[in-house]
């Protein structure tokens, strides 16, 4: 029961391709663990669970670890995407744009030129 309850979930962690997955259900308490490729991916999952069970749900375990601590997430840009629209997307906040640039500053020479398909790290910035 508790388990459907949260089947949109689980889809997400389908989607976001989370390693070493395992899901099982207890006393109608759904324990879920796994890994997640980065932070942002986490927060998704932690997103959609508040989502279905509030701030503080009593009926769901999860305990998601996170592969890649050293980014907050890897972007691959698509076409018609710019540095303040994808800052705007993680953190937000358009002129975050300034802390992708620097972060990418191997690859990047012109805040203002980035191509479709280039990799971007996002970084942490807490």
């Amino acid at each position: 029961m508790v388990k459907a309850k949260y089947q949109n979930v689980l889809d997400l962690g389908e989607q976001l391709n989370i390693q070493d997955g395992a899901v099982s259900e207890e006393n109608g308490v759904l324990k879920v663990n796994g890994t997640a490729k980065t932070q942002y991916e986490k927060n998704l999952l932690w997103d959609s669970i508040k989502e279905v069970g509030g701030d503080n749900p009593s009926d769901i375990k999860a305990d998601i670890k996170v592969a890649d601590l050293s980014v907050y997430h890897r972007h691959t840009v698509k076409s018609g995407e710019t540095l303040g629209k994808i800052a705007k997307h993680y953190f937000g906040d358009p002129m975050k744009y300034k802390e992708i640039f620097a972060a990418n500053s191997d690859i990047l020479k012109n805040p203002d030129l980035i191509h479709p398909d280039q990799e971007l790290i996002i970084p942490n910035l807490s």
